[in-house]
């Protein structure tokens, strides 16, 4: 469905991305982890348009969109959510999935159609007439989740949608998140919370510093020693095996 071949991107000096080739199937909940700074909001940027690679290519559903402007890629299908959410704080609910669901509608009637279904599909109907300012951490999340839904995408790049969520709260977007992909929407994740990585991704691939170390299921993943040193310090992969064979 969206394949990265060779991408490359560097800041100055920093090289953030360092020739990632990955290939994301349809129809799957998948994730990118890394310790911070490792570069994986940067591949987004780059997968969705807001950032041209320095070399390398983006294909999504088999067509070539490097270098294509974000909202060229969102009609698309492609679409991101952002990390760091800034609903339209003065307007309400509705008004901001609205914004997402012009994209796609034609009549006012038929977007607040959209919104509706939107709204009772990550769980916000009861919310819709407040404003986005008065949502709590986990509600503009949510929020963010639906604005992305109203422009009918076919691939959504979820970036870290449970950072600052607490554990009660992260148990109950798990399965909005299942909701969303039985709807038929491909996911990729970028979470630092292993809970939610082990529970919904079914591959996973490690970037550490620009460069992707690993990748398979979440499973084998956690047990593979490039991916302790990435990120627990160097070293402690060989002590931790010697503790187990103690």
């Amino acid at each position: 469905m969206l394949e990265l071949k060779a991408v490359s991107k560097s800041f100055g000096g920093l090289r953030a991305t360092d020739a990632v080739s990955l290939v994301v199937p349809e129809g799957h909940i998948v994730s990118l982890i890394g310790p911070n700074g490792a570069g994986k909001t940067t591949l987004f940027a780059i997968a969705s348009g807001f950032l041209k690679p320095d070399s390398g290519f983006i294909r999504f559903l088999g067509q070539d969109v490097t270098g294509l402007p974000p909202h060229e890629v969102c009609r698309l299908g492609l679409v991101r959510t952002f990390q760091v959410v800034k609903p339209f704080a003065e307007q309400s609910v509705r008004e901001n999935i609205l914004v997402g669901a012009y994209l796609r509608c034609g009549s006012r009637r038929e977007a607040a159609e959209k919104v509706e279904a939107v709204a009772e599909l990550v769980g916000m109907s009861d919310r819709l007439d407040a404003a986005a300012a008065s949502l709590t951490v986990a509600g503009r999340k949510r929020l963010e989740l639906a604005k992305a839904l109203a422009t009918e995408p076919k691939l959504l790049l979820l970036d870290e949608v449970m950072a600052g969520l607490n554990p009660t709260e992260i148990e109950e977007i798990i399965p909005v998140i299942r909701r969303i992909r039985e709807a038929g929407v491909t996911i990729m994740l970028i979470e630092h919370v292993m809970q939610a990585v082990m529970k919904l991704s079914e591959h996973t691939w490690v970037l550490n510093q620009g460069r992707l170390i690993a990748e398979g299921a979440p499973e084998e993943i956690v047990r593979n020693p490039d991916v302790i040193e990435a990120y627990l310090g160097h070293g402690l992969a060989a002590r931790m095996e010697k503790l187990e064979d103690a």
